[in-house]
């Protein structure tokens, strides 16, 4: 019997038509849909009108469910893989799986699609033409280490932060980096209230102190001179 295929498929940020129709047609194609969270994916596919068995697919059932996916696989089965929102593995579950395929010689196909970081850093008005993407940086365990790489860091970059850490992440970078080092914080992008405030370190922790902090954020930091 001829292997099945695992197919990431990015789904949207925020924006309900940043999605391709190759994205729309393979997800309709599907024999199943790995879901990070089944009832946000069941509110993209109800949108769209797709109607295929929804597995649950996260952080806490990864390692569990990874024998199980590989045996479907491996009988022809046809797997989607999707986050919550963005590009599958990307700062969300996908890695152990995509690894395990391809240690298994099951193909892997990955749509090209929205990742948040990537407006963000466009729009950030920093060199590009090299950057480094830190997904999350370390809550506690590794954490200091973690900005002390960030200070001889030369290129751009970018990473994701949580708005209840927003104000502690800015006040460390000040601390580790210089209060007028730039940087450029975009959050909910693409959604309605979408917004990118650019400046100095000061400059950005002045506006969130007297601004409400809500929704997904992206920094990208200018690197060392």
């Amino acid at each position: 019997m001829q292997f099945g295929k695992l197919i990431i498929v990015p789904t949207p940020i925020g924006n309900m038509e940043d999605i391709t129709l190759r994205a729309l047609r393979v997800l309709k194609e599907a024999d199943a849909i790995l879901a990070e969270d089944t009832r946000q994916s069941g509110k993209l596919l109800k949108h769209y009108e797709i109607s295929r068995p929804l597995w649950a697919y996260h952080q806490h059932n990864e390692h569990k469910n990874l024998a199980h996916l590989i045996t479907e696989l491996k009988g022809g089965k046809k797997l989607a893989l999707v986050s919550d929102a963005g590009t599958p593995a990307i700062s969300d579950p996908g890695f152990l799986l995509i690894r395990e395929c391809l240690r298994n010689n099951i193909d892997v196909e990955c749509l090209p699609g929205a990742t948040a970081f990537v407006p963000a850093l466009v729009k950030s008005g920093l060199p590009i033409d090299a950057f480094i993407f830190l997904g999350f940086l370390p809550e506690k365990k590794g954490r200091q280490t973690a900005f002390l790489k960030l200070t001889e860091m030369e290129q751009t970059f970018v990473f994701y932060e949580s708005p209840h850490r927003l104000l502690k992440t800015l006040t460390q970078l000040v601390e580790y980096l210089g209060a007028d080092r730039y940087c450029s914080v975009s959050r909910e992008l693409t959604k309605l209230f979408e917004q990118t405030v650019n400046g100095t370190l000061t400059h950005v922790i002045t506006h969130f102190t007297t601004n409400p902090i809500k929704g997904e954020f992206v920094l990208v930091v200018a690197g060392k001179k």
